[in-house]
């Protein structure tokens, strides 16, 4: 799905550059890059919560469990 909006996304764009959007094509050029961005957020917000910092006591710290994605990894 995310190729196909960024697919979408760019024709846009190239559209808006030679021609124009319509009203409509510019409410879903706003929607597709919203959610675009939410997608980029979450993906890496994902992958985040899923590093463990060594601290120099050599405990394990889980950057999502101290940051706020409390109860996924308990190391």
């Amino acid at each position: 799905m995310i190729e196909n909006t960024i697919a979408r996304i760019n024709e846009l764009y190239h559209k808006s550059q030679k021609e124009g959007l319509t009203p409509e094509e510019k409410e879903e050029q706003a929607a597709l890059r919203k959610e675009y961005i939410a997608s980029v957020k979450r993906n890496l917000k994902g992958q985040l919560d899923n590093i463990d910092m060594v601290n120099a006591d050599g405990t394990v710290t889980n950057l999502g469990e101290k940051y706020g994605n409390k109860g996924k990894h308990q190391n």
